[in-house]
């Protein structure tokens, strides 16, 4: 057995405890200012219909192109102006944050869970079963991503569905090495020997001191992952390969507002912002939760 300090007995999570969060988060004005603008992003897509103006679909060709209202021919009727077939942009940027939010939040959901339990079976198990695994992992991190999410999506077609489907098969690997690397540290460290050298079979052991101290690692990098899936989403959607054009999105609003780019900027320029102020959120919160959840940036 190796040896170790009592801090190394103690559990990942119990420590973490003690590291006041809400302290850091006060402390760490960056990651408020991340939570905060998520929080605004959760509450906009929650209540979308009572913030919305204008029904995102509704067309009115007489108002067609209209430029944001503090602009020469602007109206407060449409804040941020319209697009070519008359369709409020604010409105369509609020119903486009649900979109965002549900395919990073389900893919993630997805990725994280199918990749835990592969990635737990793998890094506990080990020999063949983790070669098999990691040699299926590592065949599919080899293989460019954004061309084999864009090869796949065209062959399913648009839909919100597939989508999720796709980012969370797709972002699987990612999940699996973190948690096979976890799993294989936790294995070595004296708790899990412990409890090893007193009969407990390895499900039990799993569940009870391996998959706690991964809540950690998997809460931050889920944070990046899901600010990844929805840049992904509103590529795919640029692309034409995202939802159908009767779901408001913010990769569907860029793909129309394209054409007009240089004579009508804001039908491109808003839902672009929305998507970066989004990233910079998710970034911020992640960066965040990482100072917080690992022991080891704690300490210094």
């Amino acid at each position: 057995m190796s040896q170790a300090t009592a801090a190394d007995l103690l559990p990942v999570p119990a420590r973490a405890r003690t590291g006041g969060w809400a302290r850091r988060l006060r402390r760490d004005r960056a990651g408020l200012v991340g939570l905060a603008l998520f929080v605004l992003l959760v509450l906009t897509a929650l209540f979308a219909p009572w913030i919305a103006p204008h029904d995102p679909l509704a067309q009115n060709l007489r108002a067609s192109k209209l430029p944001p209202a503090w602009q020469d021919g602007g109206s407060w009727d449409h804040p941020l102006g319209t697009d070519n077939l008359g369709r409020d942009i604010f409105s369509r940027v609020v119903y486009g944050s649900r979109v965002s939010l549900t395919v990073g939040f389900f893919g993630v959901l997805l990725a994280g869970s199918l990749g835990l339990m592969i990635g737990l079976l793998a890094g506990y198990v080990g020999g063949r079963t983790d070669n098999i695994i990691m040699g299926v992992v590592n065949l599919i991190l080899a293989l460019p991503y954004l061309v084999f999410v864009v090869f796949v999506a065209s062959i399913l077609g648009r839909s919100l569905l597939n989508v999720i489907l796709i980012f969370g098969l797709t972002d699987i690997p990612i999940f699996v090495r973190i948690a096979r690397g976890e799993t294989m540290r936790l294995r070595r460290t004296l708790f899990v020997e412990a409890a090893q050298g007193t009969g407990a079979g390895g499900l039990r052991i799993l569940l009870r001191h391996v998959l706690p101290n991964l809540v950690g690692p998997f809460v931050t990098i889920a944070t990046f992952e899901m600010s990844a899936m929805i840049f992904y989403e509103a590529g795919l959607g640029f692309l034409g390969l995202s939802v159908p054009p009767s779901i408001p999105s913010w990769g569907n609003m860029l793909d129309a507002g394209r054409r007009f780019l240089t004579i009508y900027p804001w039908m491109s320029v808003y839902p672009g912002l929305a998507i970066a102020l989004t990233g910079l959120a998710m970034n911020l919160m992640g960066d965040w939760l990482r100072d917080v959840l690992d022991p080891k940036s704690r300490e210094r």
